[in-house]
């Protein structure tokens, strides 16, 4: 049995469809991608008869609304968003939005008497040979009277063929395109897999896109909730743009929806700037325990997983949830509390977060025991620990989905704090400190979770710079940036034979330094500006950073779990420096994990 039915529509039945609302185009009030180049060759391509390629639209369940409406079978466009919005620009003159969502036009010029398009531009505009936007051809009633005009103003040129591109021109409107529309009755991994197959580029669907497109079809209130997701995560990323928004969209703006997020005008924060996919997640887990967008998708189609039967009752109700739940993620109160909270475990900065998932889970998490009346320090207690132990064991890595959802929904059957200590037992026991997690530890990249849970543990505990009296590592951090330098320096490696990146960039040979420090040590051994150290604590000349004090020297080697061994190494002490240093480190993260 046929999956999906195909028919040819004409451009101008296409664009009917879509002022007339029975075609769903969630990204229409979205920044558009396209530049006007793509616009341009587009209309050319209709011009001249070629393909445009298909459009694919999902045929949507009808649902009763909010108001007592129906949504009468809308068809979800989810491919050919761009395409369509380049045609309702160009032909019809509706305004686009732009990554600063103004609302601009995108005016295509048409030359008769060159059957070219071009972008309008000051000269195009001056020269009247050009129709400088095909839009105002478009909207003229009279095409008689259009070409009269033309013609007047270019006076001598060839009438026939004047009228005939014209003709052309206003033919574009009957251009076929082909419509694939699938049936309503397909999951979302047949719809995926469907488009694949179709779509010559091969591009997958992005299951997040789905869920955005389902929400926007359910009537003003899906396309209101579309959009406060939408501009949440804009305006967390630019906070500059809410004028634009206010401007460019009065609706929205008359609301209740944008008082919800006017405060992140002045939020500065960078830790957590979610995307849409991030916060349909969050709402996912947290709402409905579904950690799989596809979940989600038939959830919001009313579709009851014991009956398997679809209700459009269950799905006027799960709107209602998911309005709610994207409401509690909006909110300025818990979206800065859950901020400081992951501030709190040492995390100061975005790119110490390795993974998006875990980050997004633990905001779930939080919303969930603040529902549960947790008190406060309690949430923040079990928040920061499942955060690192998700970082730290790469949880939520591989089958992502499943496992998120398996977690909520176990954390939903137990309770966070029995499931959390479950799993602390079974996956940080003593083997996993004292073993496990050094070996794993041997890597090279300082984007490892390791290496940034250790930066996280030296943050938190308030841990000086390597060598340094006073610049502590949240300093050095939160100035710009993370300055990473060898213990071992790797000149002095390379010298004396060990010129493999990956043995000297090992991150158990990492410590952040100060640059002055860094210089100061230079190629010496260890062994040699340690011993430079040790003399100016017993003669007060400083040679290498402040210190002259052994037994804060001392103090600030453990800071950075930098093993005693350190005062004598020389290079063919090396593995053995970089063994003592990685149980140090995993030590380090060990009572950092259990302070917290």
């Amino acid at each position: 049995m046929a999956k999906y039915a195909v028919q040819q529509h004409p451009v101008d039945v296409l664009l009917g469809w879509v002022k007339g609302g029975q075609i769903a185009i969630p990204e229409m009030q979205r920044p558009f991608v396209w530049n006007s180049t793509k616009v341009r060759d587009l209309l050319d391509s209709l011009y001249n008869g070629y393909p445009v390629g298909y459009l694919i639209t999902w045929q949507s369940r009808d649902v009763g609304l909010k108001d007592n409406s129906s949504s009468n079978f809308k068809q979800i466009l989810i491919d050919g968003q761009q395409r369509v919005t380049a045609m309702t620009a160009a032909l019809v003159g509706e305004p686009i939005v732009d990554k600063d969502y103004k609302r601009k036009r995108v005016r295509i010029a048409f030359n008769p008497m060159k059957e070219e398009f071009e972008t309008a531009t000051p000269v195009i505009l001056r020269d009247p040979q050009w129709i400088p936007d095909v839009a105002e051809f478009f909207q003229s009633t009279n095409m008689m009277k259009f070409t009269r005009d033309y013609l007047a103003r270019n006076p001598g040129v060839d009438e026939d063929q004047v009228d005939g591109a014209l003709q052309r021109l206003a033919s574009m409107k009957n251009a076929q395109v082909g419509v694939i529309t699938l049936h309503e009755d397909l999951d979302i991994n047949t719809v995926t897999e469907i488009f694949i197959r179709i779509n010559s580029k091969g591009v997958p669907l992005s299951s997040a896109d789905f869920a955005m497109s389902k929400i926007a079809s359910h009537g003003k209130m899906g396309s209101d909730l579309r959009k406060l997701i939408d501009y949440f995560c804009h305006l967390s990323v630019a906070p500059h743009v809410y004028d634009n928004i206010v401007e460019n969209d009065p609706d929205f703006a008359g609301s209740e929806y944008l008082s919800k997020i006017q405060w992140l005008r002045t939020d500065s924060s960078e830790l957590y700037d979610p995307s849409y996919k991030d916060v349909i997640r969050v709402a996912g887990l947290k709402e409905f325990r579904r950690g799989r967008m596809s979940a989600l998708v038939s959830v919001l189609s009313g579709r009851d997983f014991e009956t398997r039967e679809f209700s459009e009752d269950l799905a006027v109700e799960s709107f209602n949830r998911l309005r709610k739940a994207l409401f509690e993620i909006v909110n300025q109160h818990n979206f800065q509390q859950f901020v400081l909270t992951v501030t709190s475990a040492g995390f100061t900065d975005p790119t110490m977060i390795t993974s998006k998932n875990a980050l997004n889970f633990a905001y779930a998490l939080f919303l969930h025991l603040r529902e549960q009346k947790w008190t406060d320090g309690k949430i923040k207690n079990y928040v920061r620990r499942w955060l690192v132990l998700a970082l730290l064991t790469s949880r939520y890595s591989g089958s992502a989905e499943t496992v998120m959802e398996q977690d909520f929904r176990r954390i939903h059957e137990r309770g966070a704090d029995v499931y959390l200590e479950t799993l602390e037992s079974s996956t940080l026991s003593s083997s996993y400190w004292e073993a496990t997690l050094p070996d794993a530890m041997e890597v090279s990249s300082v984007r490892s979770a390791y290496f940034q849970l250790f930066l996280a543990a030296q943050i938190k505990q308030r841990a000086r710079g390597f060598l340094s009296k006073s610049i502590t590592v949240a300093d050095m951090v939160s100035e710009g940036g993370k300055d990473i330098h060898h213990i071992v320096p790797k000149a002095y490696l390379v010298k004396n034979g060990i010129v493999d990146r990956t043995e000297y960039n090992q991150i158990a040979n990492y410590a952040v330094t100060e640059t002055p420090v860094n210089r100061a040590i230079s190629d010496s051994s260890p062994a040699t500006y340690m011993g430079v150290v040790d003399r100016q604590c017993a003669t007060g000349q400083l040679h290498i950073g402040e210190l002259i004090d052994s037994t804060e020297v001392e103090s600030v080697l453990r800071e950075n779990a930098v093993p005693p061994m350190i005062r004598e190494s020389e290079a063919r002490d090396y593995p053995e420096f970089l063994s003592a240093r990685r149980k140090l480190m995993a030590s380090y993260i060990r009572d950092y994990y259990k302070a917290l």
